[in-house]
């Protein structure tokens, strides 16, 4: 298939296939060996599709706020040409830009991690064990000795678990 795909520019059998997510939008583009070398995609620090795209017209020119980083200088466009943030700042000042690439990347914007199985067990094991110590306190602090006798025998049930498993890891 990719045989059949002429220039966007001249019209002869393009030989380089850029794809380029802008506006949350998957822009293509197919160019010949000579149009590429001339709009520098074969030089991979001089080459932004974006530019290519706003020079062909797909994508309007000043389409968006210009941004600038105050602490390293980085503006939209160099982030656009580059695709590299400059620093640890641009991050909440590029948030505009980043954020609907990164949603429609993934699930989401906050990054939550992922948490072994294990460790899941034990925070959990952890989190409960704080609810009945301070169920407890409470009961103590009411005098509702029985309610305080039933937390102190789960709290200890789990401790026994809890050793029980290292034991077995």
């Amino acid at each position: 298939m990719a045989e059949n795909l002429k220039c966007s520019h001249c019209n002869n059998p393009a030989t380089v296939h850029l794809t380029q997510i802008v506006n949350n939008k998957i822009i293509k583009v197919d160019l010949c060996e000579s149009c590429a070398q001339a709009k520098g995609v074969t030089d991979p620090e001089g080459f932004s599709l974006a530019d290519l795209l706003t020079k062909t017209n797909l994508i309007p020119e000043g389409g968006e706020p210009q941004i600038t980083c105050p602490s390293c200088g980085l503006t939209s466009a160099d982030f656009r040409r580059t695709g590299r943030l400059g620093c640890a700042t641009c991050y909440l000042h590029f948030i505009p830009l980043l954020r609907p690439v990164l949603e429609d990347m993934h699930a989401g914007t906050l990054h939550k991690g992922k948490v072994p199985q294990v460790a899941l067990s034990r925070q959990s094991a952890a989190a409960e064990l704080q609810t009945l110590k301070n169920a407890l306190e409470r009961a103590i602090s009411e005098e509702a000795y029985e309610d305080a006798a039933k937390y102190r025998d789960q709290i200890q049930a789990i401790k026994k678990s809890a050793d029980s498993e290292a034991v077995h890891s």
